[in-house]
């Protein structure tokens, strides 16, 4: 599967909507190379959202530009999966990956709080969920992806529609 694929498929969505862990499965299925932008983050970032303060833009640049420079220095043999919440066109547009497949994983609130309130060892609460739905811009060439199935149906599903898009691309 990993022929013609875009070098990077940017995976997204807001806090606890499974980013990692798809990202993970997703760069397994297609030998490829997991990047979290969580990983990133400056230390004054993570205190502020372990506080449950939303990050302003002006403390998401930086953050944005070193991972956009990660990104643009990869030289992997297969495809780069990012997972980044990249929730709005200008974090996207920021990371420069016009030439990307995104993969925008959704949910309904209460799916993703639970999700939230039983993860262990991240320093994004719960309380920030409405803060990152309300930032939301829905991305308009994105496969779509509802997260109330399985991660291995989800990995189908997205496996599925890049084969998609590249068949259709030629």
């Amino acid at each position: 599967m990993s022929d013609n694929l875009p070098t990077v498929i940017l995976v997204m969505g807001v806090c606890g909507c499974g980013k990692t862990t798809i990202g993970k499965l997703l760069a397994d299925r297609l030998e490829g190379t997991f990047l979290d932008a969580d990983d990133f983050h400056p230390q004054e970032n993570i205190n502020k959202m372990s506080q449950g303060e939303p990050l302003t833009d002006d403390a998401r640049w930086p953050w944005l530009d070193e991972v956009a420079c990660t990104v643009r220095k990869f030289k992997g043999s297969g495809p780069l999966i990012l997972a980044c919440s990249a929730l709005k066109q200008s974090y996207r547009d920021r990371l420069g990956l016009r030439q990307s497949h995104i993969i925008f994983l959704h949910g309904t609130r209460e799916i993703i709080r639970n999700r939230l309130s039983s993860r262990q060892e991240h320093f994004m609460p719960s309380r920030l969920l409405d803060s990152q739905l309300e930032c939301l811009e829905e991305p308009r060439a994105a496969i779509s992806i509802s997260i109330d199935a399985t991660p291995n149906d989800i990995i189908k599903q997205i496996t599925s529609a890049l084969r998609e898009k590249r068949s259709n691309c030629g």
